[in-house]
């Protein structure tokens, strides 16, 4: 009775075997998919990710055939047995009389019909010709299939057309550049060697049209009919046009007064047979300035230009203006090719998702559903067209051509920048000189409490001369140690960083690159501080080890400038030119990295005002009296002080002038009066603390009152794009990049309190006996710290700006304008 038994439960347990293989299958085919899924995400471009097949709602749509699928099985199963009449009639059935296999017309057949208008193209229409297991999913999946088909050829098109007419408008810039050398050459060679030994840059004579007024006002009703064109792209602005009438005549002359300021236009000329304008966009004071004289002189020109006779006014084009107009057609190249790479990405892409979820299809069903409608996509418009790989190959001709001197090699550096390769030593390195880092600042703390250098005494040398530079350097390095944090989440975000920023993808940095920088400079840092204050406990007088801190801070400022190619040098002189264009903000044209940095140097006021200091006691000589309140005393440094406080929101303020000068839109000005605000909430904190009275304690409260407030909604409402009242998710925005809502709930609340560390100046609080400065520098950490949560959320707003509009690469404005006399 036992082997029987046995026998029973071994016969059993043989027919649970299928269920758990089935079982192990579909875990098997989810992580593959999940695998792809991965894959498919990753390697897409992120401003077009709406474009893209959506994988994940057509998954979820076989995920629920496959359960149909399932439960109608375990249904059947139960009653499996079939008559073999039933079985017979059907094989019959598929015969016809003459013993052949009866057409098989497949499972679905795929309808092809016109669009309404002509530039969608085809739409596709799928119908069942068998029945499923359940109808109503599959007719849902193919629906959603095929509005993901119709929209990427929708899509492709659109974008094939954009690319295609950039890419004639380059082919004819390139055709009147070489036209222009041309000329510039055989000037040369006509006027001899005196020519070249001369000291003014060789120039193009042409010959002004005399109806260049006409010509511009045909141009400007020209220019009003494209007036649809985005305004954030627009780096050179055109003019509009409108009927003879008397007010339109006015805001023609006013857009062109604005066009002639904001690009280093010239007046349309005729060369070779041509009217042409060239535009230079104002990216620096030089053509700042001439912008502003142009416009000064510009009337005189013109009143002898309409007086001019047959011959026309001379006009000369030097090498300058030819030389900013090649660079500029260049890069028109570089970002067309990587528009087409981007577009060839998004064809292998989608292809690859068609081809992935109708083989899962048939797994699920048991159809044969792949051969028919691979067909139909593999003759769809986007994988079909090949006008995008010819002008590939047309833009790598002549880049080669023109830009690369006919090295390939050469010219596919600037066409395709290989990524640098992350090493393995870099993250051995993060650790190790974290472990350093965290053992000399654990060392330096415990020496600092045992000597009481931080408690609060009546006259403490060094907290009035090292500290400061001490303090300098954590805020400085905590901020780029955020910003390595904030690299790190914006991949992980998949938010395009290097396109925002306009970085260059062969010399941007990584996040492990920061931590690397962060992690060695404050090991540095914290080391030499450490020996400074073992000297100082050891007997060595303050005027023997004083010099230390002042050294640490010069080694770090000639690495800065240092001009070898070594420690990241590209990275330095980046910075460096953006210092730079922040410093001239109103003649420099403001790109995104420019009051991004801008922005972080708001945040670094206290650190400005400790490098102020430092500099004063050290230059002054300071150090070698111990002197150290010859700084406090002196009129100049209490002025400068002032200046320090108010200097980068000046900056950001003339940014914000500058922007609106360049495109024109009123809400940069709003956004000029926040920091207006910040300007007189910081002069007032400054003014309080040289004279504490109950009058200024008024005016620090009601200026930083109002500045908070003004701030809270450009972060929130502006920066952030968040606090939408009709949005699907309560008080935040419709598109979120976090899955997780709290996170932006969370991070608004956070950036009130932190908003508020203004109120420690009212309420005068600190840390029980610890010395005022530490207070001082933790509240200008949390300042730091808000800033790298501001970072996040401005630039992922801002990835969704441009992901809204499908913007992966940038424009580039085209130096000339040609102008037909029919028109």
């Amino acid at each position: 009775m036992s082997s029987r038994a046995a026998i029973k439960h071994s016969l059993g347990s043989l027919h649970l075997l299928p269920p758990l293989f089935l079982l192990s299958q579909d875990l098997l085919q989810e992580r593959k998919m999940v695998k792809f899924s991965k894959q498919f995400e990753g390697q897409l471009v992120p401003e077009w990710k709406e474009a893209f097949v959506d994988y994940w709602q057509l998954k979820m749509d076989l995920k629920k055939i496959h359960l149909l699928n399932t439960t109608n099985s375990n249904t059947a199963s139960n009653t499996q047995t079939t008559s073999l009449a039933n079985n017979l009639l059907s094989s019959i059935g598929n015969f016809s009389c003459f013993g052949r296999q009866r057409r098989d017309h497949g499972v679905i057949q795929v309808h092809k019909r016109l669009a309404a208008s002509a530039s969608k193209g085809d739409l596709y229409e799928t119908e069942l010709l068998e029945q499923f297991a359940d109808t109503d999913a599959a007719k849902e999946f193919f629906a959603c299939l095929d509005m993901q088909l119709n929209k990427v050829n929708q899509f492709y098109k659109t974008k094939e057309k954009e690319f295609l007419e950039r890419g004639e408008s380059l082919k004819k810039q390139m055709e009147i550049l070489i036209e222009l050398k041309t000329i510039l050459q055989q000037q040369q060679r006509s006027k001899g060697a005196s020519a070249q030994d001369s000291k003014e840059d060789a120039s193009i004579s042409c010959t002004i049209s005399c109806e260049e007024d006409s010509v511009k006002d045909r141009t400007d009703q020209e220019q009003l009919q494209d007036s649809c064109t985005d305004e954030l792209d627009r780096n050179d602005v055109s003019f509009s046009d409108s009927p003879r009438s008397d007010e339109m005549g006015k805001s023609i002359r006013m857009k062109r007064e604005d066009g002639r300021l904001r690009t280093l236009s010239g007046r349309v000329f005729s060369c070779q047979g041509k009217n042409l304008r060239i535009n230079i966009p104002l990216t620096t004071p030089s053509r700042t300035f001439s912008a502003i004289s142009y416009v000064l002189w510009d009337d005189l020109v013109n009143q002898s230009s309409k007086n001019c006779g047959p011959e026309g006014t001379k006009l000369h084009i030097n090498k300058t203006k030819l030389h900013h107009a090649e660079k500029m057609i260049k890069g028109a190249f570089v970002e067309l090719y990587k528009a087409l790479g981007y577009l060839k990405t998004y064809r292998h892409l989608n292809m690859l998702a068609f081809i992935k979820i109708l083989k899962k299809f048939d797994k699920v069903t048991g159809k044969q559903v792949l051969p028919i409608y691979l067909k139909v996509v593999e003759s769809s418009y986007f994988n079909s067209s090949d006008k995008v790989m010819k002008l590939a190959d047309e833009v790598e001709d002549l880049f080669i051509k023109h830009f690369a001197e006919e090295d390939r090699r050469k010219g596919m550096k600037y066409l395709r920048p290989r990524q640098r390769k992350e090493s393995h030593a870099v993250t051995f390195f993060i650790g190790l000189f974290t472990g350093c880092f965290v053992a000399l600042l654990a060392g330096y703390i415990i020496m600092a409490h045992l000597t009481g250098m931080y408690r609060r005494q009546p006259d403490s040398i060094y907290m009035e001369t090292a500290y400061p530079v001490f303090s300098m350097f954590s805020l400085l390095f905590l901020h780029f140690f955020l910003y390595g944090c904030n690299i790190f989440l914006w991949r992980k975000a998949r938010i395009n960083y290097s396109f925002i920023f306009e970085l260059a993808p062969t010399k941007e940095l990584k996040y492990r690159d920061v931590f690397l920088i962060c992690t060695t400079s404050l090991t540095a840092v914290v080391g030499i501080m450490f020996v400074h204050l073992s000297l100082l406990t050891k007997g060595y007088s303050f005027t023997q080890v004083q010099a230390i801190p002042g050294l640490l801070l010069l080694m770090f400022l000639l690495l800065l400038v240092c001009p070898f190619n070594i420690f990241y040098q590209s990275s330095r002189y980046c910075f460096l030119r953006v210092i730079r264009n922040i410093i001239l903000s109103p003649l420099y044209k403001v790109v995104m990295l420019d009051f991004f940095m801008a922005d972080q140097l708001c945040s670094q006021v206290p650190m400005l005002r400790n490098l102020e200091y430092v500099a004063c006691y050290y230059i002054t000589g300071s150090f070698k009296t111990q002197d150290y309140g010859y700084c406090m005393r002196a009129k100049h440094y209490r002025d400068l002080a002032y200046a320090v406080s108010f200097l980068p929101y000046y900056w950001r303020a003339m940014q914000c002038a500058r922007r609106w000068f360049d495109e024109g839109q009123t809400n940069h000005l709003v956004n000029l009066g926040k920091y207006v605000s910040a300007m007189l909430a910081a002069g007032a904190k400054v003014a309080y603390e040289k004279e504490r009275n109950i009058g200024w304690l008024c005016l620090v409260v009601v200026m930083s009152s109002a500045a908070t407030v003004y701030q809270l909604y450009w972060d929130f409402v502006k920066d952030w794009g968040l606090l939408q009242m009709n949005s699907k998710n309560p008080w935040l925005r419709n598109e979120l990049m976090l899955r997780r809502k709290y996170i932006y709930y969370f991070s608004m609340g956070l950036n009130l309190f932190l908003r508020l560390a203004w109120l420690q100046t009212v309420l005068h609080s600190s840390f029980g006996h610890v010395d005022y400065r530490v207070t001082g520098l933790f509240l200008a950490a949390l300042e730091v710290i808000r800033r790298g949560l501001w970072n996040f959320f401005r630039l992922e707003n801002e990835h969704l700006n441009n992901a809204g509009k499908f913007r992966a690469v940038k424009t580039v404005p085209l130096p000339f304008h040609e102008v037909d006399e029919e028109d």
